[in-house]
């Protein structure tokens, strides 16, 4: 019986690795870092050069549009649908061998180049626009004039001058000029209703009869024309905005001013040309006289802009032309005017200021109400004597009973609620007298019955 021995397996130690010496690892690391920084380097070298090179193209691109623009400008729709259709019919014509779309080619070639000679050419017109008054008040007749000359030494070919009104455009067309001709164009702008209306630019325009091309050419700058709000002039004893040629007595003592009060005993200091000499003789000892102190009438008028706030623009139109009545009797009376909406304070140191800003007003959803601005106007001008509220219907006694409250409690406060079509009625809200007026013409009656 034999028996096998199985062999001895032996295993043999893998000899460790030795470590890596320390120099040798910060040198690695410092290759490496410099392989990262060269590589972000570069990065940032492509990325700037790559910059670079978009804002080169976009240059480009800006100054090919900028040199083009004069001639592709003048391109109209269809005329570069007509561009479009001409290639394509020469295209099929000369590759597709379509003798059809060979005549389409020949005969809209023909019309665009015919359409180029029509616009071609250098104008130099000399062109004025003008405006007998820049400031008229609605109903009245506005009236502007156009002037074309021919400033070169060559006749021009027949255009059309285009005048921007507001958002609608006049054309007038402009015949033939012979060298230093003129020609005259009068029109009449529509002032029906408070605006300020945009009139220019004046631009010239050539077109061929298939509208394929058109050039326009900027004459004049655009100026504004301003259609003020109706207003009626107010006498003194109607508003009861000035009570006297003085100015408004207060209870406060003053010991020099216009308005006398008693007399006093005299104090070491007072002025003695105050002494009042028959009531010293009388008692035998120096009596000086005090006066109420007075202060300027000063009118403030609240205009609420808010659409909330009427019942329809027509009687936001009565509000700002009873606003621009009291304003413009104000300013006439040499008296302080302040006049507050809620976009904020309108200009009332001039009839025309007053009036142009008035007529920029327009109705628009605001948040804030009645009696924030009533708060605004006790806190910037609480040396009003009158205070006037101008509303439209839609406003309740409860929001003029909040207004009334937040405002100067010395001054005359006075609603006045715009109805168009309602009759004159007077009432009271808290300590506010309320008019209602239904036409501007009711204005002056309503004050002089209140006032009286």
């Amino acid at each position: 019986m034999t028996t096998t021995t199985e062999p001895e397996r032996t295993e043999q130690a893998t000899p460790e690795a030795a470590p890596e010496p320390a120099g040798e690892k910060r040198a690695r690391r410092a290759a490496g870092a410099g392989i990262r920084r060269r590589a972000a380097a570069a990065g940032a070298t492509l990325g700037q050069g790559t910059r670079s090179a978009a804002r080169a193209v976009g240059r480009a691109a800006t100054d090919a549009r900028a040199r083009t623009a004069p001639v592709l400008g003048v391109v109209s729709p269809f005329g570069w649908a007509v561009l479009v259709l001409t290639a394509a019919a020469w295209w099929s014509g000369t590759v597709l061998r379509w003798e059809e779309w060979v005549v389409v080619a020949v005969t809209a070639s023909v019309a665009l180049l015919g359409a180029i000679a029509f616009v071609l050419g250098r104008l130099r017109y000399d062109v004025t626009l003008d405006v007998a008054s820049k400031r008229v008040m609605v109903g009245d007749r506005a009236v502007g004039r156009l002037l074309v000359a021919n400033g070169s030494a060559r006749s021009m070919l027949p255009a059309v001058m285009e005048l921007q009104v507001g958002k609608g455009i006049a054309s007038f067309p402009v015949p033939r000029l012979r060298p230093g001709a003129e020609h005259e164009e009068i029109f009449a702008v529509p002032t029906q209703r408070r605006a300020v209306i945009p009139l220019g630019p004046v631009r010239s325009v050539r077109s061929d009869p298939l509208g394929l091309l058109r050039r326009e050419l900027t004459w004049t700058e655009p100026e504004e024309l301003f259609v003020h709000p109706r207003t009626l002039p107010l006498s003194g004893s109607s508003t009861g905005l000035l009570h006297d040629l003085e100015g408004r007595v207060t209870p406060d003592i003053s010991d020099s001013d216009v308005s006398f009060h008693a007399l006093r005993d005299y104090v070491p200091g007072d002025d003695r040309r105050h002494i009042h000499w028959k009531s010293t003789a009388r008692t035998g000892k120096l009596m000086v006289r005090q006066f109420e102190e007075t202060r300027r009438s000063r009118l403030a008028v609240i205009l609420s802009t808010r659409a909330e706030d009427y019942g329809d623009p027509e009687e936001f139109e009565l509000a700002v032309s009873v606003c621009g009545s009291l304003g413009l009797q104000a300013i006439r009376e040499d008296g302080g005017l302040a006049v507050l909406v809620q976009q904020g304070r309108v200009r009332g140191d001039h009839r025309t200021r007053l009036l142009d800003d008035l007529t920029r007003l327009e109705l628009a959803p605001a948040r804030t109400t009645l009696a924030e601005i009533a708060r605004v106007a006790s806190a910037t001008v609480s040396d009003a004597s009158v205070v006037a509220v101008v509303v439209g219907s839609t406003v309740t006694p409860t929001d003029l009973r909040a207004a009334a409250v937040r405002l100067p409690v010395d001054a005359r406060l006075v609603a006045m609620r715009c109805v168009p079509g309602a009759s004159v009625s007077r009432g009271r809200v808290a300590d506010m007298q309320l008019l209602t007026l239904g036409e501007l013409a009711d204005l002056p009656n309503a004050l002089r019955r209140m006032n009286d």
